[in-house]
């Protein structure tokens, strides 16, 4: 299952005025106002994260004013090694360079895409995770966090392009500008800090090649140790397996959330030797396999919980994916 490192909770707890325990308690002026699961190594479920993220901005009545006490008080030194790798790196290419390779030990529910093709920039951030209410809301605060630490950590005064969103505004734009320092585009084709590529060379306060690249070593050592499918497969099954009780997605939806086109899609997948339904049959497959072994639903509503209208339908398609039928496979599952 994604997760999150526990600090960015502890630093949207903070920002909204509470204060998330160790033991997974949410208190508010000395009450305890909500209960998460205890962290596990310091890192959330990214359900558990996310509906607290929603819990919060819900009874918060100013989001803008959330998101931006979020980025003063998120610091790069919250998330371990990855965060004083990115700070003694000389440079901030180098410093976003690092994001971009190393982000998954903080999180595996998205991605850092540094893109350098021209005289502008961008750092492009991609969720990796099904869909929720409350993602907007996580990736304005994501970008604001990292923009606010890129201007701690360089030398020289930082100065932004743009920064855009692929969502509508839901405040005053006005007002985002003002937080970020530049112009925020909405309803754009991405989620991205953009800045003049000269920048992307200023040194940082703190850069030591020597350190960063001690610490650098460390996190290829961490990271080689989580064994993440990083295929566009693994990507587009993060994405359908939670959202497939909705009904089937389709792969224009799935393409327009990975910030590419149907056409890429399909593209990519051929090069991996799959289609878009190969996935979609897998993703169906191991939550149908899933829920028969380790719940007590139906089966009628595991058909619905996959995807499927009909019980006969999905029946067949079980028949056709592992060779028993749907009743059969759950009476001599070893779960049950």
């Amino acid at each position: 299952m994604p997760s999150v490192t526990d600090a960015f909770a502890r630093a949207m707890a903070r920002a909204a005025g509470m204060t998330l325990r160790d033991d997974g308690a949410l208190v508010s002026d000395g009450k305890v106002v909500r209960r998460l699961p205890q962290p596990v190594n310091g890192r959330l479920a990214d359900t558990d994260y996310f509906d607290l993220l929603d819990w919060i901005r819900r009874r918060h009545d100013d989001e803008v004013a959330l998101v931006a006490a979020y980025a003063e008080l998120i610091r790069v030194d919250d998330i371990g090694v990855l965060g004083l790798a990115m700070k003694t790196a000389p440079t901030l290419r180098a410093s976003l360079e690092r994001v971009e390779r190393y982000w998954r030990v903080v999180t595996d529910t998205a991605v850092y895409r540094l893109e350098d093709t021209g005289n502008l920039a961008a750092l492009v951030f991609e969720a990796r995770t099904g869909r929720h209410p409350v993602l907007e809301f996580r990736t304005e605060g994501a970008l604001a966090g990292l923009a606010r630490n890129m201007r701690l950590f360089v030398e020289a005064e930082l100065d932004l392009d743009h920064v855009s969103f692929r969502h509508e505004c839901r405040s005053d734009p006005d007002r985002y500008a003002l937080h970020f320092g530049c112009p925020v585009r909405f309803g754009a084709d991405r989620d991205a800090i953009a800045l003049a590529s000269p920048m992307l060379d200023q040194p940082n306060r703190l850069g030591d090649a020597a350190v960063s690249d001690f610490l650098t070593t460390h996190l290829e050592t961490e990271i080689g140790s989580l064994g993440d499918d990083t295929s566009l497969r693994a990507t587009i099954l993060r994405r359908l397996t939670p959202a497939l009780c909705n009904g089937v997605p389709q792969a224009v939806d799935i393409a327009r959330d990975l910030g590419m086109s149907e056409r890429t899609l399909y593209r990519r997948l051929a090069q991996e030797g799959l289609t878009f339904r190969d996935v979609l049959s897998e993703a169906q497959s191991s939550l149908a396999q899933e829920l028969l072994r380790d719940s007590s639903n139906s089966i009628a509503e595991i058909a619905f919980l996959t995807g499927f209208s009909e019980q006969s339908t999905f029946s067949r398609a079980f028949k056709r994916w592992v060779g028993q039928a749907p009743a059969q496979y759950r009476q001599q599952s070893p779960a049950r």
